[in-house]
């Protein structure tokens, strides 16, 4: 597209229009409560887990590092979002600018890229710790946990290059208004007039690889686990490895099975409501369901925790 037509695309359309969440609610003023409280929930829980992992030595590990980086993508995912959400509902406002909604598209589709290659390099650090214990500390040392981290930043940032810039020089010239609460990518694409089927093809492609490869991953990882788990002679040991793989393949679950529908199902399973229903699912609970699947199930969370709560008192008595 020439510099002309990007130009009319974004001086004749100024703003978008966000249907929004609280349009089909009978009681929007307690929506908006609801969602503001679980907002709150998922930042001070997520940056709770962030301060517990880096202030107990304890728990200074290669798994705990990864779900340290896990909780940072969620405080980010969730912010993008619903504060944009909370404020149009208080203040009465509708409208996103073309620059903000591609800001807003980029950061969120880099970030759930990035999540996906993470929950991966999850699954394989497990693998490693569990079929090949005797050499984990080789394997997963510090090098490589920054380096795997490293990656599934730069490939998320990849998808927002690749996929923000196109869409958004898309001539839009049909109804301004974007049928969800934020600039989503397949939302945004129903504006255009322009044929957007070859794009389609190509986002759908791309969609598919960037889930077959860490899917991949994650199966073959899981699967030599279960082998090695049912190998194992220590019960101790097998319902520990349990808990840890369950916990993980709770969060994957849950974010693998929203972005297959939204990005590979056929348009004939789509309606907005469905749409915006399962964005809510992953852009807003997924990120207050992670801490609490990875500390409440989690022993060394929890102690670390009761360690930090007990210490305040020791504290108070020492200084007194």
């Amino acid at each position: 597209m020439d510099i002309a037509t990007w130009m009319t695309n974004h001086t004749r359309w100024a703003d978008f229009i966000l249907v929004g969440l609280f349009g089909q609610s009978q009681h929007p003023a307690l929506l908006c409560v609801v969602i503001f409280l679980v907002f709150l929930m998922a930042l001070s829980g997520n940056a709770l887990l962030i301060l517990l992992i880096h202030s107990n030595t304890q728990l200074h590990t290669p798994m705990y590092f990864f779900i340290s980086q896990l909780s940072l993508m969620d405080m980010m995912y969730i912010s993008i979002t619903v504060p944009k959400v909370l404020l149009d509902q208080v203040l009465g406002l509708s409208t996103i600018s073309v620059p903000e909604c591609g800001l807003q598209m980029f950061l969120y589709v880099t970030l759930a890229g990035s999540e996906f290659f993470l929950l991966a390099a999850m699954a394989y650090d497990r693998y490693v710790a569990i079929c090949h214990p005797l050499h984990y500390s080789v394997l997963m040392n510090h090098r490589m946990c920054l380096l795997l981290a490293s990656g599934c930043w730069f490939l998320g940032s990849v998808d927002g290059f690749m996929f923000t810039p196109v869409t958004m020089t898309f001539p839009f010239c049909r109804s301004r208004e974007i049928q969800h609460f934020f600039c989503e990518v397949p939302a945004v694409m129903k504006l255009s007039c322009s044929d957007t089927s070859l794009y389609e093809v190509f986002m759908y492609l791309c969609c598919v690889l960037m889930l077959l490869i860490p899917v991949t991953v994650i199966s073959g990882s899981y699967s030599c686990i279960l082998l090695t788990i049912h190998r194992m002679s220590s019960a101790e040991g097998r319902r520990k490895a349990l808990a840890t793989c369950s916990s993980h393949m709770m969060v994957v679950t849950l974010f693998y099975g929203a972005a297959v529908y939204t990005y590979m199902l056929p348009s004939s399973y789509h309606t907005p409501q469905k749409d915006m229903v399962v964005s809510v699912f992953y852009t807003i609970l997924t990120p207050v369901l992670n801490p609490l699947i990875y500390s409440l199930r989690n022993k060394d969370v929890m102690g670390a925790l009761k360690k930090m709560l007990n210490a305040g008192p020791v504290f108070k008595e020492a200084t007194t």
